[in-house]
């Protein structure tokens, strides 16, 4: 237990310093499998399109926790969370030996070092994380549990 509150603790310091570094003009790269570019900050923002892990990035704006950003190429631009991405150049494989889930997470500093490690600690039981991670809810039916159940958005 100790050693998952150190991971959780270090996992946050990593995402504050990367936080420190978004200012306006810099360069960022996705650090996610892929991430929504939104037309504004908050969760049910509308849609503009999607960018990939590894793309490159420029930050147009801070607000809190949110970024407004261009792509590299320039046809895109809009908000994502600043923690889909990061100020270390990250590099897509080609998926022949690593899935993309497994590079996502390389590019956040868990590699197979680290996971060996978590293994030679014990009996882990990743089955429920796994079935957690697998459920997907649709946005229609995300926004109606909200709606319904009187519950607050969040950013908007």
């Amino acid at each position: 237990m100790k050693k998952l509150i150190i991971a959780i603790s270090l996992g946050l310091l990593f995402t504050g310093l990367a936080a420190a570094q978004v200012a306006r003009g810099g360069t960022l790269y996705v650090a996610t499998k892929t991430t929504d570019i939104k037309s504004s900050t908050g969760f049910f923002a509308t849609k503009r399109g999607t960018l990939n892990y590894g793309d490159r990035v420029t930050v147009l704006q801070v607000n809190g926790k949110w970024v407004e950003v261009r792509s590299a190429t320039g046809s895109l631009s809009g908000w994502t969370a600043v923690a889909n991405l990061s100020a270390k150049q990250v590099v897509a494989g080609s998926g022949t030996s690593a899935s993309s889930s497994e590079v996502a997470l390389a590019g956040k500093g868990f590699n197979q070092e680290v996971e060996d490690v978590y293994k030679s600690k014990g009996d882990l039981d990743y089955a429920d994380v796994d079935r957690t991670e697998a459920l997907t809810v649709n946005e229609a039916d995300l926004y109606r549990f909200l709606d319904e159940g009187k519950l607050t958005m969040g950013d908007q």
